[in-house]
């Protein structure tokens, strides 16, 4: 399943455009400009499953320093610092990792 069918391309671009200069990530800022934060949690349980690519249940930080390419293939990959920061507020239990539980809460903050 594609993003698309869960989001429009005009939230994706408006999405994307919020954080094209390096470092210039924020998930909050991004999940409501791409108006993730307003679909349910079955939609989010959907787009988790999009954004695990491993298949392993949780996001890691390999998957979300690409997390922007997953919304267009000509985006780009987080920095190191922008990946850390988005781990460190989604990964509320301190695994090292982010579970759907963690990413429904995570875009509902």
């Amino acid at each position: 399943m594609a993003l698309a069918g869960i989001l429009t391309e005009a939230e994706i671009a408006a999405g994307l455009e919020c954080c094209k200069a390096a470092d210039s990530f924020d998930y909050k800022t991004f999940f409501v400009k791409v108006g993730l934060n307003s679909k349910s949690k079955d939609q989010l349980a959907k787009v988790f499953g999009i954004l695990d690519q491993d298949r392993s249940g949780f996001i890691e930080e390999d998957e979300l320093r690409l997390f922007l390419q997953n919304f267009s293939t000509s985006a780009r990959a987080l920095t190191d610092a922008e990946t850390k920061a988005f781990l460190a507020a989604g990964d509320s239990d301190g695994d090292g990792k982010i579970g759907v539980d963690e990413f429904q809460a995570l875009v509902k903050s």
